[in-house]
């Protein structure tokens, strides 16, 4: 072969294999993945936070919220507490679902966050109890108000998902003073809110109320929740005596009773519905009014009227009105069950329960019309409202049972068949001391419900078969010393010393400091009264909960505050651990935390609250200056 030819053939081969070269290259770039177009899909890239799932269920962390929650158009979050009884119970029915939701056309994904461990992203949303369920759509966060059982999740994501889901229209009816009247007046019963735009307590409530709201529409009757901007509605809010926010109140037809209710969804749901209708149910029949008086834990009140037109049947129902979380009331006008039970129509009766009726005290108690007016059927009501020795409960303790002085004999309190005769037995004994000292309320109650309470007297471990306590005024509290054998003498010895007092209270304490010389004082159970009702100095006192995030913040101010009063002899600035001792004083009282009251020299039972601005340096010391009634502007430390 020429040199020419052979050149040729090698040129031509050369420029084949270079063709298949380049057509396998453009076949493995078509095959290989395009990392670029992987990441922008979404698909996790080499910086992205990792994200795991249980049982179907994503699980959330400080570190992959925002980077999962915020890519999603929906998707439904729990926030949960590990130890949280409810959390646990819904466990098993999210996961259900979120199996189910997985598979839908779009998938619904369903999340959960530990709140007790991840805190940012609980902090961020409100959120303050276990489990709380959130939707987020495109990041922005709505509260979940569907059921909490498997069926119920999915069918409330599948309606949420949906393309074309709106939000409803509010139901919660806006009232100024120009139609408030109008609108109150026609209704037979609504639910009125009183609130001022910037305040965070009614920010708060507002989703729960519009929940509410929501689902009270769809009853049968409806009941209307409305809404009063109390700070445009002047008139109306000052006809009402709104000074605080959120004040709600009920009206029927036009006139406004106190709402005494629960401020979250399901509460006012349930609420609402026992305010409806009368406030006395008709038992029509004898056997209706039977079954009704059959009840064995507390008083049963009835009226017997001769018609509806009774004015004291008016009366009745409208002190009922006021009353409905108080007593149970039933009335009749049905001649035959009047006759059954030996009354008179045109008369109110207390029933007394069987079970706690005695030689010493009527089994019934009658009001009539010409016993007076609404206010001395009221005092009625209270006077007999529980028998000479009943059994107080947790239900009742606070309607029953709030009276004081109250003496409370704990016990094992068991009405079953087996165990009847004992809890009598120990309850006639109390009976036998009840009688002579009518000025006192006594009750029995068992002990295992109100352990708390014996361990407050600290006779949780006494072992005895019975202990006694006196629950005093003024939030103190006294304690029998235990004895091995009980009886009525030594009750009616305690009482007698308690009533000369000669017994000491039982005070709940931290150990008193050593030393105690800090800027700020330590306040314990044991020196309340030396430290805070010294009356020769004015006390500044905040109580506090260790656990109180906004304690923790105030902690430095407050400190500040004190080394800059740290030299006036006449001027104390103290606080007090309210969670780990009692605060022997109802002046003192406190319904959340940091509490702080000035306590003057010469006026320790009306202690001024704070509640003039935020809890910074300069309001602190102006709030003390202005009720100081000592010198603090010029003995005072000018260095702090």
């Amino acid at each position: 072969m020429s040199t020419t030819k052979f050149l040729t053939f090698l040129l031509f081969g050369l420029l084949i294999l270079g063709r298949q070269l380049s057509k396998a290259d453009e076949d493995a770039a078509t095959d290989a993945p395009d990392e670029t177009a992987e990441t922008e899909s979404g698909e996790t890239g080499e910086d992205d936070p990792v994200v795991e799932e249980e049982d179907d269920v994503i699980v959330l962390t400080e570190e992959n919220f925002d980077f999962v929650v915020m890519d999603k158009k929906i998707i439904l979050v729990e926030f949960y507490a590990p130890w949280c009884g409810h959390c646990k119970r819904l466990e098993p029915e999210y996961k259900k679902a979120a199996k189910t939701l997985k598979g839908n056309d779009p998938p619904v994904p369903l999340a959960k966050l530990d709140a007790t461990a991840h805190k940012d992203p609980a902090s961020r949303y409100d959120v303050s109890g276990y489990p709380t369920l959130k939707i987020f759509r495109n990041g922005k966060a709505y509260d979940y108000k569907g059921p909490r059982e498997e069926a119920g999740i999915v069918s409330h994501m599948q309606e949420q998902a949906d393309p074309s889901w709106t939000p409803p229209p509010e139901a919660v009816i806006t009232l100024t003073d120009d139609n408030f009247d109008e609108m109150v007046n026609k209704e037979e019963l609504i639910l009125v809110e009183f609130y001022a735009p910037w305040c965070g307590h009614c920010k708060k409530l507002a989703p729960e109320y519009e929940d509410a709201a929501q689902q009270l529409k769809e009853m049968d009757p409806p009941i209307p929740l409305a809404k009063v901007d109390a700070t445009v509605a002047t008139e109306v809010a000052g006809r009402f005596g709104v000074t605080g926010y959120p004040t709600l109140k009920l009206f029927r037809n036009g006139k406004d009773y106190e709402y005494n209710g629960p401020r979250e969804a399901l509460g006012i749901i349930e609420y609402m519905q026992k305010q409806s209708g009368d406030s006395s149910k008709n038992k029509e029949t004898l056997k209706n009014m039977k079954k009704y008086l059959e009840k064995q834990d507390d008083i049963s009140i009835v009226g017997f009227f001769g018609s509806a037109e009774d004015n004291l049947y008016k009366m009745y129902l409208d002190l009922g009105n006021s009353l409905r979380d108080d007593y149970r009331f039933a009335h009749t006008f049905d001649a035959a069950t009047t006759s059954h039970y030996k009354a008179e129509a045109g008369s109110i009766v207390i029933f007394v329960p069987e079970r706690f009726q005695s030689k010493y005290e009527a089994k019934r108690y009658v009001f009539k019309a010409s016993d007076g007016d609404s206010d001395d059927l009221e005092d009625f009501y209270n006077s007999h409202k529980v028998p000479l020795v009943g059994q107080m409960t947790k239900d009742n303790a606070e309607k029953r049972y709030a009276d004081r002085p109250l003496v409370v004999a704990y016990y094992p309190v068991d009405w079953s068949f087996e165990y009847r005769v004992a809890t009598e037995i120990w309850r006639k004994k109390i009976l036998e001391v009840a009688k002579d000292y009518k000025d006192l309320t006594f009750a029995i109650a068992d002990e295992e419900e109100f352990k708390d309470q014996l361990k407050e007297l600290e006779l949780d471990d006494s072992g005895e078969e019975i202990s006694i306590g006196i629950w005093g005024d003024n939030k103190k509290k006294y304690r029998m010393d235990p004895e091995e054998d009980f009886d009525e003498e030594e009750l009616k010895e305690f009482i007698d010393a308690w009533k000369k007092g000669k017994v000491d209270p039982v005070i709940k304490s931290q150990p008193v400091p050593k030393k105690n010389n800090g800027p700020v004082k330590i306040v314990t159970g044991k020196t309340f009264e030396k430290i805070v009702l010294d009356k020769s100095k004015d006390v500044l006192l905040e109580l506090y909960a260790p656990w109180c995030g906004h304690c923790k913040k105030l902690e430095p101010i407050y400190k500040q505050l004190g080394k800059k009063y740290k030299d006036n002899k006449n001027l104390v600035i103290a606080k007090m651990d309210a969670t780990a001792n009692d605060v022997p004083s109802l002046s003192y009282s406190h319904m959340g935390f940091p509490t702080i009251y000035f306590s003057k020299a010469n006026d320790k039972n009306n202690p001024v609250k704070y509640e003039v601005g935020d809890r910074t340096l300069e309001k602190l010391v102006e709030f003390i200056e202005y009720h100081a009634t000592v010198d603090v502007k010029t003995k005072v430390k000018t260095e702090l």
